[in-house]
């Protein structure tokens, strides 16, 4: 089965491509401009990566997690995916990437730390199953 996790942002969008259990790739992040934008991006590398299954990064817990967890049901009904979608914890995922980034590169907020969030999202899913 072929995997993206998506760790959904206000300004970029980190994205993680698997299709094999044991590996997973960081892909380049998406700049979000508006949701429409970013919603036809997300679904055309969708379509360019012939995924079957999205993940998606879900605070769990607190007070906001009925509020993003609308939101990003919005934002996949915008995206129009006829695939399977999941929902992983994210909780510390870009605490964690920052972490895996040294130097100064980390600063960098090019979306480079929302893939690398993706795809630690996408390795905690993997693992599960």
């Amino acid at each position: 089965m072929k995997y993206i996790a998506i760790d959904l942002g206000l300004k970029r969008i980190g994205l993680a491509y698997s299709a094999h259990k044991d590996i997973v790739t960081p892909l380049p992040a998406i700049i979000r401009k508006n949701r429409n934008q970013a919603a036809a991006e997300v679904k055309k590398t969708l379509k360019e990566w012939e995924v079957d299954a999205v993940v998606i990064g879900v605070p769990l817990g607190g007070s906001s997690e009925a509020e993003m967890q609308r939101r990003i049901a919005h934002f996949m009904n915008l995206v129009a995916f006829d695939g399977k979608i999941f929902y992983q914890d994210e909780a510390g995922t870009s605490l964690e990437a920052e972490n895996l980034m040294k130097g100064e590169i980390k600063y960098i907020r090019d979306g480079r730390v929302d893939s690398i969030s993706a795809m630690i999202i996408l390795e905690r899913f993997l693992r599960k199953r």
